[in-house]
């Protein structure tokens, strides 16, 4: 599997998991906790791969920079 692919199954797993909790009359707090903890890791994972937008453009104006010269 892709690491992009655990990570959303992380996603809707902790999703999953963190309504099914809320979702009884009398709300499980551990399992509530235990699904936005694997919520948050997937997130975390998924936004560490996407690259920030400012390191793009200064890589793309260094060169630019650089032919000029």
């Amino acid at each position: 599997m892709k690491k992009n692919t655990i990570s959303y199954l992380l996603i809707l797993v902790g999703s999953a998991i963190a309504i099914y909790a809320d979702a009884e009359e009398q709300q499980n707090l551990i399992l509530l906790v235990v699904g936005i903890i694997i919520l948050i890791v997937g997130i975390y994972r998924i936004s560490s791969t996407i690259e920030s937008k400012t390191d793009k453009e200064d890589t793309v104006n260094y060169k630019e920079d650089k032919n000029e010269i």
